[in-house]
């Protein structure tokens, strides 16, 4: 009997079952870093989208205006300022806190928040008013560093929080710079 050996033209290929050659585990990498990064770059671009529709989203505008003094006291003088508040949205916003900083020569004068600032009523301008009470006492030790002549420098400083939908609380920041006049003691008594 013979014996005939068969050949193919097949080439072998040879298996790779049970067996882990390096080449699957490497490719299981990249397709898992392609998928991070088109993940990463929608995550982008989804943020910026956001930004781009909350930066167009109209906010209430404010101003303030100088200090001047409202009243008297035997102990202290009440000063006030003003804020003008534009609400440019059909409906009410809450005024979360309205904090404020008055400031001369360097020195804080009177710091502190309004109690119960309220609302703003829905498409109009609101004036809202920022009362600062200051003891004498400390008035008077600033004209002796001041000087003579019973003007002092001031820097008023107020952060004006409202909560606003979709952002949440935003707040204002506001300031103003003048001179302002004391009061003498013909004003007091």
């Amino acid at each position: 009997m013979t014996v005939r050996r068969v050949t193919s033209d097949v080439p072998h290929v040879a298996s790779s079952c049970g067996r882990d050659d390096g080449g699957g585990e490497e490719k299981q990498q990249q397709h898992e870093r392609a998928s991070r990064a088109v993940m990463s770059s929608m995550v982008d671009r989804a943020k910026e989208f956001v930004a781009g529709k909350i930066a167009q989203i109209p906010k209430p505008e404010a101003s303030l205006t100088g200090v001047s003094i409202k009243s008297l006291s035997r102990d202290s003088a009440l000063f006030h300022s003003d804020v003008s508040v534009s609400n440019p949205y059909s409906h009410s916003l809450p005024i979360c806190e309205v904090s404020y900083t008055l400031k001369s020569a360097g020195r804080v004068v009177a710091s502190g928040t309004m109690p119960d600032p309220g609302s703003l009523p829905a498409s109009v301008v609101t004036k809202l008013e920022v009362p600062v009470k200051v003891p004498y006492n400390f008035l008077v030790s600033l004209v002796r560093d001041i000087g003579r002549d019973w003007d002092i420098d001031y820097e008023l400083q107020v952060g004006l929080t409202i909560d606003l939908p979709i952002v949440g609380d935003f707040t204002i920041p506001l300031s103003t710079k003048g001179e302002m006049k004391l009061p003498t003691l013909s004003d007091i008594f």
